[in-house]
């Protein structure tokens, strides 16, 4: 196990992942972003360097972690051989498996190889799997136009990560609300304002520089506000230089209508996330 802690090998890591999308761009937004002030608090472990055959992006050692928050508690992976992935997770030190955690990785084998050691350590796992898409440049027109009455466009405060909390599919726990807030002042987010200038649709940014939590409150549909906010916030990312990535489940029509309007690209590759319980917290 090597810990890259060097700025200088980090921009080159960064430059290589490239060569590695679509599989790379987990790992490669949370490189992007620990090199833009690495405001999570995340580090790279790598098998070798600089001829890697796996990557692991985690939350830092010295970071304060609660053993249950598996939304904070959160790698990604990226490998070119399932083999030197799998000696990594072996290693000692790479992985906390004495808590709750998640593996998000766009590569099929990663399910089998993680659930292939975790079970050795006598974690449950639990796989989540989604189609993975990527933004292209923007050069839409405005759609302003087609908005009504006209929105008032915004960013999220930390102090609405209740709402977010209580609207999300994967909230409404202590943990989440805590990891929303977090991403809220860490991440760039979106909002559309009524006229009291409370949240009506939103999308944020996740650690791994992916749009995430795409909602407009029911009695706000169908005004064009998901359209408005998506576009907003991808613009937003591409103009830092991010590569605009997002997940949907495969039963989500609404949100797969939005984003073939966007002419997204549906990625070959699915993404992945693992939720990894240690059976002592599973009782």
């Amino acid at each position: 196990m090597i810990l890259l802690n060097c700025s200088t090998k980090l921009q080159i890591l960064e430059q290589m992942l490239k060569s590695n999308f679509p599989e790379s761009l987990k790992v490669y937004g949370a490189v992007m972003n620990m090199n833009r002030g690495n405001p999570f608090q995340k580090e790279v472990v790598v098998d070798s360097w600089p001829d890697f055959k796996t990557v692991i992006t985690r939350r830092q050692k010295q970071a304060k972690t609660d053993d249950l928050d598996h939304y904070t508690n959160a790698y990604a992976v990226f490998y070119k051989d399932f083999r030197a992935y799998r000696k990594l997770l072996e290693e000692p030190d790479v992985i906390n498996w004495e808590q709750v955690f998640q593996i998000q990785g766009l590569q099929d084998g990663i399910y089998e190889v993680s659930r292939a050691v975790a079970n050795s350590k006598q974690l449950d796992v639990n796989l989540t799997s989604f189609k993975a898409v990527e933004f292209p440049p923007f050069s839409m027109p405005d759609v302003n136009s087609r908005v009504a009455p006209s929105p008032q466009l915004s960013y999220l405060s930390v102090a609405e990560a209740d709402l977010l909390n209580r609207t999300w599919s994967r909230g409404g726990n202590e943990q989440c609300h805590r990891y929303l807030a977090n991403l809220i002042y860490c991440f760039p987010s979106v909002c559309v304002r009524d006229e009291n200038g409370r949240p009506v649709s939103w999308s944020i940014t996740d650690q791994f520089a992916t749009m995430i939590h795409g909602y407009t409150l029911p009695e706000h549909r169908r005004k064009g506000y998901s359209r408005l906010v998506t576009m907003t916030l991808t613009r937003k990312l591409q103009s830092r230089g991010f590569p605009c990535q997002g997940n949907v489940l495969d039963d989500n029509i609404a949100s797969i209508t939005l984003l073939k309007s966007f002419n997204v690209r549906f990625l070959p590759c699915r993404f992945h996330r693992l939720i990894l319980t240690p059976r002592a917290f599973s009782v």
